[in-house]
């Protein structure tokens, strides 16, 4: 049996891959990427190599054989139509008689455009007959830890979030629940709600960038419109800007914070805290 891992030269997918490879042979993991040259560190492990991408329905050909679990990482280009790109995967796949497709989706309960795409594919993966399992993830940590250089600067983390929470958790934490997913038994047909163990406002995280780098950070609190401006200000098209503004109106509304213990349960341990996040990030 391979496992078959899309996006695996992906922040997420790399993970996954070096996961998978702490418990199965390398000759059974087959990573599809877009990009031949940028996965030759993943060749030299010995896994094995596809160039595929979900646009381009074709280059699926023979990627699938019978019996493979499939892990399908969502696209990342906001601006296509990402579940048609979705449904080619798990057409090929569902003609190829894989045993299990699990499908790294969005939150049940965010309703932000982001999710849009999603929503839909979880139909056709429904609709396709296929043994399933969705998970749905929760944020990162990093999507904030990741973009601390202008926080810093300014002296002020600036979102059109309110008082909403985020139960966020590492993205090493997702990768660890498709591996559990992946190599484990009896989790077909199941959605997880993954999220992490505990859900924190902006204002605890500006607080806590102010504990662990000694200087005064301060959440300032935008509108929707007043971020979206400040994203396109800052170099970011115009469609990616409204998304993210979209998103932070549903932390607002409390779509992000829900708690329900799937992540750390799957992966037998506790989720990594935003504090450690932090520190991490700021260690460089």
């Amino acid at each position: 049996m391979r496992t078959v891992v899309t996006g695996a030269t992906g922040n997420l997918g790399r993970l996954v891959v070096d996961g998978l490879l702490e418990k199965v042979p390398a000759g059974q993991i087959v990573a599809v990427v877009r990009d031949r040259e940028k996965a030759a560190p993943l060749a030299a492990k010995g896994v094995g190599l596809h160039v595929a991408d979900y646009g381009t329905p074709g280059t699926l050909d023979g990627l699938f054989a019978e019996g493979d679990r499939v892990l399908l990482i969502s696209g990342s280009e906001v601006d296509k139509d990402r579940a048609a790109q979705h449904t080619a995967v798990i057409e090929s796949a569902r003609d190829a008689g894989v045993s299990l497709l699990a499908y790294t989706s969005a939150p049940g309960k965010l309703t932000a455009a982001l999710a849009d795409a999603h929503h839909g594919t979880e139909k056709v993966l429904l609709d396709s007959g296929l043994p399933y399992v969705l998970l749905r993830n929760g944020w990162y940590n990093e999507n904030y830890t990741e973009q601390l250089a202008p926080v810093l600067e300014h002296g002020a983390v600036v979102q059109a979030a309110g008082e909403g929470r985020v139960a966020s958790a590492a993205r090493a934490d997702y990768a660890a629940a498709a591996v559990a997913v992946l190599t484990g038994e009896g989790h077909e047909n199941s959605a997880f709600e993954l999220s992490g163990d505990t859900a924190w406002s902006f204002g605890e995280y500006a607080a806590e960038l102010s504990r662990q780098t000694g200087k005064e950070i301060a959440y300032n609190p935008v509108t929707a419109e007043t971020y979206a401006g400040i994203l396109t200000g800052a170099g970011l098209p115009e469609g990616l800007a409204a998304i993210l503004a979209d998103v932070d109106t549903s932390i607002a509304d409390g779509e992000l914070a829900g708690t329900s213990g799937d992540l750390a349960r799957l992966i037998g341990r506790p989720t990594t805290p935003i504090a450690d996040s932090i520190a991490a990030a700021l260690k460089g």
